[in-house]
């Protein structure tokens, strides 16, 4: 399929009257839905709108590519236009852009519109190519024009398909790994700055790409062997067990874009960490190993919804327990059944089978839930859980390497019979005669620590669980509070939950402030980003603040994990109890106490985060406030 068979006259503005990034997606959009090409305008503008939220598509060099994928596409199509003057699109670069390429993609049909799709993002990386575009004065020279280039383009697609051999004076080959979630522009247009970047540079590369379409130019194991280094530009996960003892640099997708030069130099250089791949275990030259906290996070997120409905359910039960009335009494009983006896229990199980399939694939799934559960009834525990998970997981690593030299007829047992008969037995006995009993006489006298505090004492465990919610923002530090706070829920002492939830809002809500109050520190984007962390830190969602930390890691952490340690130790001080796991704003009024009291905890702690950034941010110079 050529790129003409999707854009059409009727999908040609030559002169957009837009002035802004909202105005031109709207004119766009419209001239799509005009044109017969979309069956729900509104929801294909809301695709677009959610693409756009996750990074601009405004690529630089006056170029922005708008696209989505969705059933709201009648007919895949592209609609084109164009801004003589130029206008504000939150690009790359910063930088006015002209040139507007709309992709409408839909899902369920061939694939090949999409092939097509993705070679136009390439074809826009050429210079020339866009300064004939600024240039063409008819709908029928737009057309004409990327017809010549589009041939020029599959004759090069041809020639990259066979197997890389360096050159002559060659400074060295580098592999890449382009992807993005949609899979449309910008994993090829990611691989296309690579490839034109290491031409300039007079060095050999193949770039994959792992785009809707498919793994294309795929990696040969004797590309991967003979390479200087690996670049690996993705946003979503890609293959990489085959890079296992390779210098790899890991950055998302639009890096490849804005930097291909720095990445190239960093490959040919060895400047990048050597990649292992262990059973799903993943650690870095330097020993850091990142399979622990994935493991544990595979648990967390599968455990989520058991103790965030069961949560919400044993605290409406508290509304009508002490009620007189027969029928609300029932109802409180009800709900304490379903969400206390049922979807409570079952959170340490789930907890641990996740863990353990995390770590062993679905053969650990039975053995680490069933340790979950013997945790769960002899009153181990959260902490009995995420040992059987990690117990239970390593017990059937240990199995397959201890079987694999069966004969291969036996093969087809080994994941009905040997696995779990073997790991519920190995874990089990363990869990049983080991764990449990130690693991339960820690969480007693945890519960009765912690039942005995003072005010003081209290305040300063509000402290550091505050704080730590803000140093990392969702990282292993954030998770770790997180985790405390369902462990202590778990065994019926609610207020470390509330130090916890209470310091995770505020590091949004004090950035959002902050944005609002004081612009000068702040860049456009960054302001309208600031909003969202209004709606994000009413929600608990703490990584709303990760942009901020990022671009500014020096001024930014520090004071969000001050105002949130505040907002933890005031949670506490005002004697506030969380039963409720999650759910923000929309929980408070089931906290144990004053819930006005607890809204002035998380206030204030956002309003002393904002006062330092306020103190501790340069004011930007106005062109970048724009």
């Amino acid at each position: 399929m050529k790129i003409t068979e999707l854009l059409k006259k009727d999908t040609i503005i030559l002169d957009l009257k837009a002035s802004s990034k909202e105005e031109v997606i709207d004119e766009l959009v419209n001239k799509l839905d005009s044109a017969g090409r979309l069956n729900d305008k509104e929801e294909y503008k809301k695709a677009i709108l959610k693409r756009e939220s996750e990074f601009s598509t405004g690529i630089g060099d006056g170029i922005a590519i708008p696209h989505a994928k969705t059933a709201a596409v009648k007919t895949p199509a592209l609609a084109f236009g164009r801004s003589d003057a130029g206008l504000d699109y939150d690009a790359l670069d910063g930088a006015p852009v002209n040139i507007f390429f709309m992709i409408a993609a839909s899902e369920g049909a061939n694939n090949t519109h999409i092939e097509t799709l993705s070679r136009l993002s390439t074809l826009l990386m050429n210079p020339d190519f866009k300064t004939k575009l600024l240039a063409a004065k008819t709908e029928e020279e737009v057309l004409s024009l990327i017809d010549s280039q589009e041939e020029e383009k599959l004759e090069e697609e041809k020639a990259e398909e066979s197997v890389v051999v360096e050159s002559e004076g060659s400074k060295g080959l580098v592999l890449a790994v382009t992807a993005c979630p949609t899979g449309i522009a910008h994993t090829y247009m990611a691989a296309d700055a690579l490839k034109n970047k290491a031409k300039d540079m007079g060095v050999d590369i193949k770039v994959e790409t792992n785009g809707s379409t498919g793994v294309k130019n795929r990696l040969t194991d004797d590309e991967i062997e003979r390479a200087a280094g690996i670049i690996v530009a993705a946003d979503k996960q890609v293959e990489m067990a085959r890079f296992n003892g390779k210098k790899v640099i890991q950055v998302p997708v639009v890096q490849g874009i804005k930097r291909p030069e720095e990445l190239i130099n960093q490959a040919l250089n060895g400047d990048a960490p050597i990649y292992k791949h262990e059973g799903g275990t993943e650690k870095s030259s330097s020993g850091e190993r990142v399979g622990f906290y994935k493991h544990l996070m595979s648990g967390i997120s599968n455990m989520l919804p058991f103790i965030i409905g069961g949560g919400i359910l044993i605290a409406l039960s508290f509304i009508f327990e002490k009620s007189s009335n027969p029928q609300l009494a029932y109802i409180s009983k009800l709900l304490s059944v379903v969400g206390g006896d049922n979807a409570f229990a079952l959170m340490v199980p789930v907890l641990a089978g996740f863990i353990g399939m995390s770590i062993a694939d679905r053969p650990g799934f039975a053995p680490a839930m069933v340790g979950g559960f013997l945790a769960y009834n002899s009153k181990a525990g959260f902490l009995g859980g995420l040992i059987a998970g990690f117990l239970g997981g390593y017990v059937v690593l240990f199995l397959k390497k201890l079987f694999s030299k069966l004969p291969q007829s036996l093969e087809s047992l080994k994941p009905v019979l040997i696995y779990p008969l073997f790991g519920i037995l190995i874990t089990g006995a363990i869990m049983y005669i080991a764990i449990d009993g130690p693991v339960e006489a820690i969480n007693l006298g945890l519960q009765h620590w912690l039942g005995s505090m003072g005010t003081a004492n209290k305040v300063f465990l509000g402290l550091i669980l505050g704080g730590m919610m803000a140093i990392d923002m969702g990282g292993p530090i954030n998770k770790a509070a997180f985790a405390f706070g369902i462990a202590m829920i778990q065994q019926k002492n609610y207020y470390p939950h509330a130090a916890v939830m209470a310091g995770g809002m505020s590091a949004p809500l004090g950035i959002a402030l902050a944005t609002t109050f004081f612009k000068n520190k702040f860049s456009k984007q960054e302001r309208e980003a600031g909003l969202s962390c209004y709606v994000m830190g009413a929600c608990f969602i703490t990584e709303g603040a990760i942009p901020f930390a990022a671009a500014d890691p020096a001024r930014v952490i520090p004071a969000t994990a001050i105002g949130s340690a505040v907002a933890g130790a005031l949670a506490l001080f005002f004697n506030i109890g969380l039963p409720v796991p999650h759910g923000g704003i929309f929980v408070i009024a089931l906290v144990n106490g004053n819930p006005l009291l607890y809204i002035l905890a998380i206030l204030i702690g956002a309003i002393v985060t904002c006062l330092l950034l306020a103190i501790l941010k340069k004011p930007i110079k106005s062109e970048d406030a724009q």
